[in-house]
């Protein structure tokens, strides 16, 4: 899709020195300001393996080191891949733009050495490395993957419907062979299945080590894990400071891949995006990742860093209305379909694409048919301005004077959430909808989503495996869903969801299921998409290596530093 020609806006960066001398002081030596590169002066740049990396990013501070505990919010992924192992990860491959991507078609080895699947297709037994050790020296065996593994899938919300999106969903699945041969037992053929296993859910834990905090109220130790690392990943935890900074160490016994060239990662909660800015353009700071989209753009212009941006895929950032009859033990406006529909034509899509967004997202509006014409994903809706539709549907509904609500928005995500929610709420106005905005610390944002307590609340769900079905499945399946904020329930939808991932693309059921669950979203609309997101990554010039990871994480083991 081509790109509107963008224009520069204005910095505003008031208050960045302040920010920049406080943390200077406490992010090391390697955060001094870079000096011209070797390559730029013609020479070959070596990766220096004592090097310490300062990280700063978007999108909040990491609330848990444990990612199964209720409420773990996203930027928690990056510190979990870091420190943890799976037995499985994913290839990588070399975008159009020459940037490096993982490759979600390839598995290759983690904590498992390799792997077999059994001749009727129904298991697979994995090989475990045997000199493998946690961070405290203890081997890693077979009982330490079963008991994770149980562990995910028997600790409810998210992690449990993680694993049940790969067919993942009871203990007696999970077999120990011997102390290093370790055999998942399929309940039926699914294509989500093995790829299931090398996203950030299954982890591998330290079992003894977690079973000395498990109390009879806490089965799974989640209250000491929420602080303290029971891994054996690339990375130990150094210090972890809630809501101020992270450092992780090289953990020198790592024996799952390449050691990292990186020796120590200092993460600093840095909230507002133009003080961010401003460390990386004095040098504080070697890496600000995940950034608002008005920096990416006037950065890119400046052309003093190394810059990334990549489309995220299977993502949208919608405006959920929740469906159900009843919220709060009160009616609720949103049940009425025609009211659903009446806020899909009152979006200012065009508005939020430019003033929230910077042009710099790709539009997920003015689809040109309720009928998908192909299973391309995402895809538009078919959906733009038209405020006289908008009233008349309104007129038609069972809220014909209007009503008040609330919508709700992550503070972490402020640079682009808040226009956006300023901007919906003044048009909605012109509809008699009269909205008050409900500002959610980005460390609760999590909790409100699942309690599924809001009438309004702007969600920015990606799916990690690449599939519209997949999407679908956390969305708008059951009102259950993680991540289904809508609190949707539609039971024809549901299954040709559960159609669609049973079966391959390329299968006729596969395309018809996947039309089908479409044209039902499209008409229904109990989530309003405004665009696909896009993400993007400053680095100083001395910095190499970055990766693109489907859960909109740094992986920290890739990158190097001249």
């Amino acid at each position: 899709m081509k790109r509107r020609d963008l224009f520069r806006a204005s910095a505003g960066l008031a208050g960045s020195l302040a920010i920049a001398n406080a943390l200077k002081g406490c992010a090391g030596p390697e955060a001094s300001a870079p000096s011209a590169s070797p390559a730029a002066e013609g020479e070959t740049a070596a990766a220096d393996t004592e090097a310490t990396l300062t990280v700063v990013q978007g999108g909040g501070f990491p609330n848990s080191l444990d990612l199964h505990r209720v409420g773990t919010n996203r930027p928690a992924y990056g510190v979990s891949w870091a420190i943890y192992d799976r037995l499985m990860t994913f290839g990588k491959k070399t975008l159009d733009d020459g940037s490096i991507s993982y490759d979600y078609t390839v598995l290759e080895p983690e904590l498992a050495e390799s792997w077999e699947f059994a001749e009727d297709g129904m298991s697979v037994t994995f090989n475990l490395r045997q000199d493998a050790t946690f961070h405290d020296g203890t081997p890693v065996t077979a009982n330490d993957v079963k008991w994770s593994f149980d562990r995910a899938v028997s600790i409810g919300g998210f992690p449990t419907f993680q694993m049940k999106a790969g067919a993942l969903e009871n203990p007696e699945q999970f077999v120990v062979v011997d102390d290093y041969t370790f055999r998942v037992d399929f309940i039926r053929p699914d294509k989500l299945t093995m790829m299931d296993l090398a996203v950030p859910i299954p982890v591998v834990m330290n079992s003894e080590l977690v079973k000395q905090h498990v109390t009879s109220d806490d089965p799974w130790g989640v209250e000491w894990t929420n602080n303290n690392p029971a891994g054996g990943g690339a990375y130990t935890l150094g210090e972890y400071r809630p809501n101020e900074r992270i450092t992780l160490v090289r953990n020198e016994e790592w024996k799952s891949g390449a050691l990292p060239a990186i020796q120590e990662v200092i993460i600093l909660n840095v909230p507002e995006a133009g003080n961010r800015r401003a460390l990386l353009e004095r040098g504080d700071v070697d890496v600000n990742f995940d950034l608002a989209d008005k920096d990416a753009m006037e950065l890119r212009e400046m052309d003093d860093f190394t810059m990334v941006a990549t489309p995220i895929e299977n993502c949208l950032y919608c405006i959920d209305l929740h469906a159900n009859p009843e919220l709060g033990g009160q009616p609720n406006p949103f049940s009425d379909v025609k009211v659903r529909q009446a806020v899909a034509y009152a979006m200012p899509y065009q508005s939020i694409y430019d003033t929230a967004f910077f042009g710099q997202t790709i539009p997920m509006f003015g689809g040109e048919s309720m009928e998908p014409q192909d299973i391309a994903w995402p895809q538009p809706y078919p959906y733009d301005t038209d405020i006289e539709q908008a009233k008349q549907l309104m007129a038609e509904s069972s809220y014909p004077d209007g009503f008040d609500t609330t919508l709700a928005f992550d503070l972490g995500m402020q640079e682009w959430a808040e226009p956006m929610a300023v901007l919906v709420q003044e048009s909605l106005a012109e509809i008699g909808i009269n909205v008050t905005l409900e500002k959610v610390p980005n460390s609760n944002f999590r909790g409100i989503l699942v309690e599924k307590s809001r009438p309004m609340i702007i969600n920015n769900f990606g799916g990690w495996l690449n599939y519209p079905d997949y999407f679908f499945f956390y969305s708008y399946h059951g009102q259950d869903a993680t991540f289904n904020g809508a609190s949707y329930k539609n039971a024809e939808m549901d299954t040709l969801i559960e159609a669609a991932l049973a079966t391959e693309p390329g299968d006729p059921t596969y395309e018809e299921s996947v039309k089908g669950f479409l044209e039902i979203a499209f008409e229904e609309m109990p989530r309003v998409p405004t665009v696909q997101p896009v993400l993007s990554v400053a680095m100083q010039p001395n910095v190499s290596g970055y990766q693109y990871w489907f859960h909109r994480q740094l992986d920290f083991r890739q990158l190097q530093k001249a």
